[in-house]
């Protein structure tokens, strides 16, 4: 990434004492093909509720990491804050403890009456920091995690990616809490929530860093003004430079041809001619050579003023999609459906009824752990467990304290797929990518070409290929499985939770390929935009 530095005025009654300076910094990983951050320089105040975005693999959370020290570079990053960092790791070991006990080791100096303060706030009970780690939903564990963040004083707090995999009631938890914040840096993809909490941006683009006033769509209107700008200005230069060429071009040959006149002439056809006028034509040529040499530097000034102007552009590609035309329009068939996985004292869900006809985008909405998920698993079971949803993705059964407890069981009631149904499936899973990209598409039956230009096309860099899946961020293993289910053919798409980690440029993208190809889809998503746009129906669960 080049270098771009810009500094934000802090507004009437903002701080402007406690500032991060950033100053030339360059950073790789150590064996890595590509710089991260290149020459980057900026300044942002810790007062700020900063929200930070990029596309996946820019560097967010690297950047984060250096915030914190954890990795060597050049340049500088000065400032008198201290930082902190959700989410908190914690070891198999510490998920058999409660988070009453962990405290302390995430957080140095931490009272646990601020942390009940903090989590009565996130609406969150008392009761949860006394329940083994493992056994708290994913909304328990991030309330439990952002009230210790901010249960300190005057720490500047780092917060990656608050709201994957939680439910639209805790993320709006966690929404309406950062809301009433200030002082971090929120790395999040979720434009309602980057929206509601933040009042400054910081965008890694393309090629530059933009540091702004304003939250996600006050910045987003902001750069499509400029977007049109530049390539209203880009166009402009290219008709010039197109005129100052032909231009040039015929004054060039005009004094070549009149260069050659000055020596040899009939002084009967030329009679008005004599050796004298040989200077008089050297003279015309030369001024129309020095013509051409200004046109020329106008040219190369003309095209120095183009350079840049679209570096920065977001215009992603044009993605493609196969869906498939089943003979019948019902596609699924649930009536009064209950399920249960083998050995749980309660079903996943109860009296569930709905169907799914050709052409409908249906959304599964519930709380976490109300069965969504198992639906869906149950589904693929019924369509023989898709074959072509396993090569897409391996399809798990469900997780209970890391093992795999199996596949669910209908307890009563109907669930109907069409015969020959082919699915493409998106797990929420992408701990099963490891290797090469060639070893993914060749045990998939992929076309390598296809795939790697489908992943091109959601913005990821060609040196990636190179690189093994595990080594990939969590946005870009997701690209890999969301580019897998669109280069899959198939009457339905399953896709659950697709969205975890992916940047907001990306989404954008989806939703307009899913707009314009209008496949039949059942899928869960928490963002609430993207439902918005997407789903023709909502099962609530």
């Amino acid at each position: 990434m080049t270098n771009g530095s810009f500094f934000v005025e802090p507004q009437k009654g903002e701080s402007a004492l406690a500032q991060i300076l950033v100053d030339h910094l360059t950073f790789a990983y150590e064996g890595s093909f590509d710089n991260i951050f290149e020459d980057l320089s900026f300044s942002v105040d810790t007062n700020w509720r900063l929200g930070f975005l990029g596309r996946n693999g820019k560097g967010k959370t690297t950047f984060l990491n250096l915030l914190l020290g954890k990795y060597e570079y050049s340049g500088s990053i000065t400032t008198s804050a201290a930082f902190d960092y959700f989410p908190y790791s914690v070891t198999q070991g510490q998920m058999q403890l409660p988070a009453a006990d962990l405290l302390e080791e995430w957080k140095a100096g931490c009272e646990l009456w601020r942390v009940l303060v903090e989590l009565d706030q996130l609406r969150g009970n008392a009761e949860i920091l006394y329940r083994p780690f493992r056994t708290l939903s994913p909304g328990e564990r991030t309330k439990v995690m952002l009230a210790v963040l901010f249960s300190g004083e005057n720490d500047f707090l780092l917060i990656d990616e608050p709201t994957n995999h939680l439910d639209q009631a805790s993320r709006e938890n966690v929404k309406d809490y950062l809301a009433s914040k200030k002082g971090f840096i929120l790395v999040s993809h979720d434009r309602d929530l980057l929206d509601a909490c933040t009042d400054h941006v910081l965008v890694l683009n393309r090629k530059s860093i933009d540091v702004q006033n304003g939250n996600f769509s006050v910045w987003w209107e902001n750069k499509q003004r400029r977007d049109q700008f530049a390539r209203a200005e880009n166009e402009k230069h290219v008709k010039e430079i197109g005129k100052l060429k032909q231009s040039a071009a015929q004054k060039a040959q005009w004094a070549d041809r009149n260069e050659r006149t000055k020596i040899g002439f009939d002084p009967v056809k030329e009679h008005d001619r004599s050796k004298g006028t040989r200077a008089y034509i050297g003279a015309k040529t030369k001024k129309a050579q020095s013509r051409v040499s200004q046109m020329q530097k106008r040219i190369e000034r003309e095209i120095e003023e183009k350079e840049g102007l679209l570096a920065d552009l977001e215009e992603p590609a044009e993605l493609k999609l196969m869906p498939l035309r089943h003979h019948k329009e019902r596609l699924i068939h649930v009536r009064e459906l209950s399920a249960a996985y083998e050995g749980a004292a309660r079903p996943a869900f109860s009296n569930l009824t709905f169907d799914l006809m050709q052409g409908e985008r249906t959304a599964l909405c519930g709380e976490n752990g109300c069965g969504k998920s198992t639906l869906i698993r149950l589904i693929l079971q019924k369509a023989g467990m898709g074959k072509e949803a396993q090569k897409t993705c391996a399809l798990p059964g469900r997780q209970k304290n890391g093992m795999n407890a199996g596949f669910p069981v209908m307890k009563s009631g109907v669930c109907e797929t069409a015969a020959g149904l082919v699915i493409s499936y998106i797990s929420q899973d992408t701990s099963m990518l490891k290797g090469s990209i060639q070893a993914f598409c060749r045990a998939r039956s992929l076309n390598e070409s296809l795939f790697c230009a489908i992943l091109r096309q959601l913005d990821m860099e060609r040196v990636q290929f190179l690189k093994n899946m595990e080594d990939y961020s969590e946005g870009q293993k997701k690209k890999v499985l969301i580019a897998a289910s669109l280069l899959t053919p198939a009457h339905l798409y399953i896709w659950d939770e697709p969205l975890n980690y992916i940047d907001v440029f990306s989404r954008m993208q989806i939703e307009k390929l899913l707009l314009a190809y209008q496949p039949t889809m059942l899928f869960v998503e928490h963002d609430v935009r993207f439902r918005e746009q997407i789903a023709t129906k909502t099962v609530e669960f």
